[in-house]
């Protein structure tokens, strides 16, 4: 029997157009039953050309689709973890537990003059402080228990201040005591992206390791693709990690691709990155799903509703909750 793969869609940056070209393009890939849509950020002003926000663009998004996974880029460089995460998690709300973050720093001298917060950092520097924010993250997002929230009216009390914690994060780079101002999101935490190349560097590797829940492999072979995934595996001590190979090839032909490497590398699916979206996403939904599907290597509709239930990632238990929970 064939095993099914997972399949989403990076569609680039968002900009110059409005809105409404990307939730169209969102549209599209959710008629496919793509497991989610990438949208890229940056923070450097040569890249800007007019480019919007990728969290609020996937929300104005999000209200106009129901099933696909929605992943903006953010990178943890000149912002704070603490608003990142709110960021995300409203946007988990939004899409009711359809939103995922992929991480990404910023290196440029031009971005830290635009931003003004500090001085461009090495590389490696760069990662370590990610990994911090990624941590960081999912504390906060872990500092509401599920049901914290009491909306009691007769009482007027909203929360249960017993089930909100402080995260009292100290490290060389944050200091954030919490808890969040966002309740804990409908997925309990938006899972976490990173994007590797199979020779990859060793801080992001440590990254994708420790807090990714979903990898985007660069590699120029099966062979390559089966090792960096086993190599991860390993390092991460876990199964709950979805490996995608990232593919630059035309929709032409594509299926047969995919369907060749998937036997191949032993990866879990593919992150198409696409030269032009606009021009040829409609193929892929209309040529290149209904092919794998006739091979029997993807499905016809989305059985769940969140990213998690598309990529059969459990939901993390909170392991604050957990601790009172034994303490009572």
């Amino acid at each position: 029997m064939n095993r099914e793969l997972h399949l989403s869609v990076a569609l680039g940056s968002a900009g110059p157009r409005p809105a409404a070209h990307w939730t169209g393009l969102v549209q599209l890939a959710e008629l496919g039953a793509l497991d989610f849509v990438t949208l890229d950020d940056s923070l450097d002003p040569a890249d800007a050309d007019g480019r919007l926000d990728a969290v609020a663009v996937l929300a104005h998004a999000a209200a106009r689709t129901s099933r696909i996974g929605l992943i903006p880029t953010v990178t943890t460089t000149h912002t704070e973890p603490f608003h990142t995460s709110t960021a995300l998690a409203t946007l988990d709300f939004v899409s009711q537990g359809r939103a995922g973050w992929l991480v990404d720093v910023s290196t440029t001298e031009e971005a830290a003059r635009a931003v003004g917060r500090r001085d461009p950092a090495p590389d490696a520097e760069l990662w370590s402080e990610a990994a911090d924010a990624a941590e960081v993250a999912a504390r906060l997002w872990d500092s509401w228990e599920d049901d914290a929230e009491i909306r009691d009216a007769e009482t007027g009390r909203f929360i249960d201040r017993d089930k909100l914690h402080y995260i009292d994060f100290e490290g060389p780079r944050f200091s954030v005591r919490g808890p969040s101002i966002v309740p804990r999101p409908p997925q309990g935490r938006p899972p976490i992206a990173v994007a590797l190349d199979a020779q990859g560097r060793y801080l992001r590797w440590e990254l994708a390791a420790r807090h990714a829940e979903i990898v985007l492999l660069d590699a120029d072979s099966p062979e390559a693709a089966r090792e960096a995934r086993t190599e991860l595996l390993r390092r991460a001590d876990r199964d709950d990690l979805r490996v995608l190979i990232r593919v630059t090839e035309s929709p032409h032909g594509l299926a047969e691709l995919l369907a060749d490497w998937h036997a191949e590398a032993g990866t879990d699916g593919f992150h198409l990155a696409l030269t032009d979206p606009t021009e040829e996403l409609p193929a892929v939904i209309h040529d290149v799903v209904p092919a794998l599907r006739a091979r029997g290597l993807f499905r016809a509709t989305h059985t769940g509703h969140t990213l998690r239930d598309h990529l059969a990632l459990a939901r993390p238990a909170n392991p604050y909750a957990v601790r009172t929970g034994a303490a009572r």
